[in-house]
């Protein structure tokens, strides 16, 4: 996470990256600027110098469609399907066949042009191809954290033991061993760490190391985010359910304590629409209204404070036209309707691109304007999308 998967103002959410949406921004450019700690490399700037403010990538460009941003590398998508990779190699997360860190974007050793979706995890890397198959690599040294039903670490993409061509989202975050993904038939799928699954099966906590489903099951998740040892879902019937980790009410349950099975947040209510996870979550109504929750040390809430919240709340600067959120491991970034970008909570090595210090209620970054697109928060920098004023009708 952590990549945070978009919210889709434009129709179902599975169909985000493949609607007419995309097909019309093909022919608007879209810059990709990255901001905050680069000493590996994860900005993509052919520098590993700390930057204030968003920088555009080594690669540039107009093409970029997607991004993610995990503990310390980095991944996205351009418009033609390729999947790009950059920062943090150590155990192959990059995908290129190798364990070198890269300070500007690479292509996966598995090539090819048909990439739809990706996610970075602390270590690790996972993404859906245009054929619904489901592909992982990086970090897998309990055999836990790609699905692949076997250990070692894996420097080029795999498919999951459970294969398959109906997937539909995939999930990791910046600081956990457990990834879960959605398949087109609705049901949700995760593995990893066995407290953070889910699963209740009579106290059992091992982890998986394969795809399983949830004690709840069912084939109506709509949108999984993973956080830091739990997990965030919304169901097609827009209610938001949440398990694992929850002794900073990182849930939202009104309680501080963890849970083996999803439960629904205090709030209650089916008018969710998507949800993100680090430490803390962050989750956006049908109404555009944007909610908060769980650890708040550095005002990763948007509060106006440091208190912890164990039931949602909404941030500081208030609002309906909130359309999508993630968040990093001590900052939260969000994007309006009206295409501006707000980033609260700490700026350690300057990851809110504010070029000043950190925040506690929304501000907009260094760059302003009024076209983002796509925010993607790691552990502490940032990359975001921005559309372009170029027009390519090539």
């Amino acid at each position: 996470m952590p990549n945070q998967f978009l919210s889709d103002e434009f129709g179902d959410i599975e169909d985000y990256f493949v609607t007419d949406y995309w097909l019309i921004d093909q022919f608007v450019g879209d810059q990709l600027f990255t901001w905050g700690r680069n000493d590996l490399g994860q900005l993509g700037d052919n520098t590993t110098t700390q930057r204030g403010i968003p920088v555009t990538t080594f690669a540039g460009g107009t093409t970029w469609k997607q991004v993610a941003s995990g503990g310390y590398h980095t991944a996205a998508i351009k418009t033609d399907g390729s999947l790009w990779t950059w920062g943090r190699n150590n155990f192959g997360q990059l995908g290129d066949f190798s364990n070198t860190n890269r300070s500007t974007p690479v292509t996966t050793f598995a090539g090819g042009n048909d990439w739809k979706q990706v996610t970075c995890g602390g270590f690790q890397t996972a993404a859906i191809k245009t054929d619904g198959s489901l592909w992982t690599w990086g970090r897998n040294d309990f055999g836990t954290s790609l699905g692949t039903n076997n250990t070692g670490n894996k420097n080029t993409p795999v498919t999951t033991f459970s294969g398959g061509n109906n997937w539909k989202q995939v999930s990791m975050s910046n600081r956990s061993r457990h990834s879960a993904a959605i398949k087109t038939d609705g049901t949700l799928w995760i593995w990893g760490n066995g407290n953070n699954l889910g699963i209740n099966l009579f106290g059992d906590a091992n982890s998986r190391n394969t795809p399983v489903t949830t004690f709840v099951g069912g084939n109506n998740w709509k949108q999984v985010s993973v956080g830091y040892e739990f997990t965030a879902a919304v169901k097609t019937d827009g209610s938001l359910w949440t398990w694992g980790r929850g002794t900073e009410g990182q849930l939202g349950d009104n309680n501080a304590i963890t849970r083996s099975t999803p439960v629904t947040t205090f709030a209650g209510g089916n008018n969710w629409k998507s949800v993100a996870c680090s430490g803390h979550t962050a989750a956006i109504k049908t109404d555009g209204s944007l909610w908060t929750w769980g650890y708040n040390n550095s005002g990763q809430l948007g509060t106006s404070n440091t208190t912890w919240r164990s039931t949602p709340v909404t941030t500081f600067a208030g609002g309906n036209n909130w359309k999508q959120v993630s968040c990093g491991n001590r900052h939260t970034g969000a994007i309006k309707t009206d295409g501006t970008l707000w980033v609260w909570g700490s700026d350690d090595f300057n990851a809110l691109g504010t070029n000043g210090a950190g925040a506690d209620v929304p501000v907009t970054t260094f760059a302003g304007g009024n076209n983002w697109k796509q925010v993607s928060f790691g552990d502490v920098y940032s990359t975001a999308v921005k559309s372009g004023l170029n027009v390519d009708l090539s």
